[in-house]
């Protein structure tokens, strides 16, 4: 079984200031501040940001989802696209073969971008439709926490 799911998040705020935080490990520094209830840690295993970084993510206790380990396998600097790819642990534990998110971040004039999420995924059974992980809210939760960052280092809140 294969498929995608897809979010757009307005933004409010100009691509390269969304990209600097998204682009960059920052994001994985401010997600467990952000939505603790979500990500308690978020590790650089190797790498400086660019292609080929892995990243070691664990969740609070008490939270479904065992950690597991993300390759950046695309950073687009020019059109603001990041790609993880889930390689250890976490949902390929759990029948899937593949899992992978794509961030993009849309300009859409002087103050304005949207922040597309998508979710890439294989698996090997039907039943990995009803799993957590092929949800949107994660993302969604997060692109409203690190707008409303943004916003306020940048003081527009």
């Amino acid at each position: 079984m294969k498929g995608s799911l897809c979010h757009e998040f307005e933004t409010g705020l100009a691509a390269a200031d969304v990209w600097e935080v998204y682009g960059s490990l920052l994001v994985g520094n401010l997600i467990p501040k952000l939505v603790p209830q979500l990500c308690s840690k978020v590790e650089v295993v190797e790498g400086d940001g660019g292609v080929g970084t892995i990243l070691r993510v664990t969740f609070p206790p008490g939270t479904p989802g065992s950690p597991y380990k993300e390759k950046f396998i695309k950073v687009d600097n020019e059109n603001y696209i990041k790609e993880a790819l889930v390689i250890e642990g976490g949902v390929l534990d759990h029948g899937f073969q593949k899992y992978l998110v794509r961030i993009e971040i849309i300009g859409k004039g002087e103050k304005a971008s949207i922040l597309r999420s998508t979710i890439e995924y294989e698996a090997d059974h039907e039943d990995a439709k009803n799993h957590p992980a092929l949800s949107t809210s994660i993302l969604a939760t997060i692109a409203g926490a690190v707008t409303k960052y943004i916003k306020e280092q940048k003081g527009l809140e």
